[in-house]
Protein backbone atom coordinates (compact mmCIF):
# COMPACT_ATOMS: atom_id res chain seq x y z
CA UNK A 1 0.00 0.00 0.00
CA UNK A 2 1.17 3.71 -1.15
CA UNK A 3 1.49 6.47 1.45
CA UNK A 4 -1.31 8.31 -0.58
CA UNK A 5 -3.47 5.33 -1.50
CA UNK A 6 -6.45 5.98 1.01
CA UNK A 7 -6.60 9.63 -0.63
CA UNK A 8 -5.61 9.90 -4.11
CA UNK A 9 -9.11 9.45 -5.59
CA UNK A 10 -10.96 11.50 -3.18
CA UNK A 11 -12.51 14.98 -4.49
CA UNK A 12 -10.86 17.94 -4.02
CA UNK A 13 -11.98 19.84 -0.95
CA UNK A 14 -14.73 22.96 -1.42
CA UNK A 15 -13.42 26.11 -0.20
CA UNK A 16 -16.01 28.84 1.58
CA UNK A 17 -13.60 31.72 0.86
CA UNK A 18 -14.35 33.62 -2.88
CA UNK A 19 -12.20 32.89 -5.47
CA UNK A 20 -9.42 35.49 -5.81
CA UNK A 21 -9.27 37.46 -9.08
CA UNK A 22 -6.22 36.63 -11.58
CA UNK A 23 -5.06 40.10 -11.38
CA UNK A 24 -4.62 40.05 -7.63
CA UNK A 25 -2.72 36.63 -7.75
CA UNK A 26 -0.25 37.50 -10.43
CA UNK A 27 0.64 40.50 -7.95
CA UNK A 28 1.94 37.71 -5.37
CA UNK A 29 4.33 36.16 -8.27
CA UNK A 30 5.78 39.80 -9.00
CA UNK A 31 9.60 40.26 -8.70
CA UNK A 32 10.57 40.98 -4.54
CA UNK A 33 13.57 43.24 -4.01
CA UNK A 34 14.94 41.92 -0.84
CA UNK A 35 17.39 43.79 -0.65
CA UNK A 36 16.13 47.40 -0.59
CA UNK A 37 18.83 50.20 -2.55
CA UNK A 38 20.92 47.04 -3.96
CA UNK A 39 20.37 47.93 -7.69
CA UNK A 40 20.89 51.64 -7.08
CA UNK A 41 24.35 50.95 -5.39
CA UNK A 42 25.27 48.65 -7.89
CA UNK A 43 24.35 51.22 -10.96
CA UNK A 44 26.32 54.03 -8.66
CA UNK A 45 29.20 51.49 -8.72
CA UNK A 46 29.25 51.15 -11.97
CA UNK A 47 29.97 54.75 -12.86
CA UNK A 48 33.18 55.35 -13.36
CA UNK A 49 35.25 58.33 -11.61
CA UNK A 50 38.09 60.09 -10.86
CA UNK A 51 40.87 59.03 -8.64
CA UNK A 52 42.41 62.28 -6.34
CA UNK A 53 45.57 63.02 -7.53
CA UNK A 54 48.08 62.99 -5.02
CA UNK A 55 49.55 66.13 -4.21
CA UNK A 56 52.99 66.71 -4.14
CA UNK A 57 55.34 69.77 -2.54
CA UNK A 58 55.45 72.09 -5.29
CA UNK A 59 51.91 71.70 -6.32
CA UNK A 60 51.49 72.43 -2.16
CA UNK A 61 53.87 75.55 -2.29
CA UNK A 62 52.32 76.64 -5.94
CA UNK A 63 48.23 76.51 -4.12
CA UNK A 64 49.65 77.68 -0.80
CA UNK A 65 51.47 80.82 -2.63
CA UNK A 66 48.13 81.58 -4.48
CA UNK A 67 46.03 81.49 -1.82
CA UNK A 68 48.21 83.52 0.56
CA UNK A 69 48.29 86.31 -2.20
CA UNK A 70 44.35 85.91 -2.32
CA UNK A 71 44.23 85.64 1.05
CA UNK A 72 46.04 89.27 1.38
CA UNK A 73 43.94 91.12 -1.25
CA UNK A 74 40.36 89.34 -0.08
CA UNK A 75 38.99 92.81 -0.29
CA UNK A 76 39.64 93.46 -3.74
CA UNK A 77 36.68 90.51 -4.40
CA UNK A 78 39.10 88.69 -7.03
CA UNK A 79 37.28 86.46 -9.14
CA UNK A 80 38.45 82.75 -9.27
CA UNK A 81 38.09 79.52 -10.23
CA UNK A 82 39.11 76.31 -8.30
CA UNK A 83 40.13 73.17 -9.62
CA UNK A 84 39.26 70.36 -6.63
CA UNK A 85 37.89 66.92 -6.02
CA UNK A 86 34.55 65.78 -4.76
CA UNK A 87 34.76 62.93 -2.97
CA UNK A 88 30.81 62.53 -2.93
CA UNK A 89 30.58 62.28 -6.68
CA UNK A 90 34.38 61.07 -7.40
CA UNK A 91 35.30 63.65 -9.78
CA UNK A 92 37.05 66.86 -10.23
CA UNK A 93 34.91 70.25 -10.23
CA UNK A 94 35.81 73.78 -11.56
CA UNK A 95 33.77 76.14 -9.36
CA UNK A 96 34.00 79.63 -10.22
CA UNK A 97 33.23 82.57 -7.59
CA UNK A 98 34.71 84.91 -5.11
CA UNK A 99 36.34 84.36 -2.16
CA UNK A 100 34.78 84.79 1.19
CA UNK A 101 36.68 83.54 3.82
CA UNK A 102 39.72 81.87 3.68
CA UNK A 103 40.37 79.98 7.07
CA UNK A 104 43.92 78.81 8.19
CA UNK A 105 42.56 76.42 11.13
CA UNK A 106 40.33 74.58 9.22
CA UNK A 107 42.61 74.30 6.19
CA UNK A 108 39.50 75.58 3.91
CA UNK A 109 38.01 78.25 1.72
CA UNK A 110 34.54 79.80 1.31
CA UNK A 111 33.40 81.70 -1.25
CA UNK A 112 30.47 83.83 -1.14
CA UNK A 113 27.67 81.10 -2.62
CA UNK A 114 28.54 79.37 0.25
CA UNK A 115 30.34 76.69 -0.69
CA UNK A 116 33.07 75.60 1.36
CA UNK A 117 36.44 73.88 0.15
CA UNK A 118 38.81 71.47 1.95
CA UNK A 119 42.15 73.22 0.61
CA UNK A 120 43.44 70.14 0.29
CA UNK A 121 41.35 68.77 -2.13
CA UNK A 122 42.49 72.09 -4.59
CA UNK A 123 44.65 71.40 -7.47
CA UNK A 124 44.43 74.18 -9.11
CA UNK A 125 43.23 78.37 -8.46
CA UNK A 126 42.89 80.29 -11.49
CA UNK A 127 42.65 84.01 -11.30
Amino acid sequence: MNNYDDIINLDRPISNHPKMPLYKRAAQFSPFAALTGYDDMVSDASIITDKKIDSYDELESMIGDKLNYLNNHIKDRIKVVVTYFKYDISKYIKKEGIIKKIDAIYKSIKLEDNTIIDMSDIIDIEF
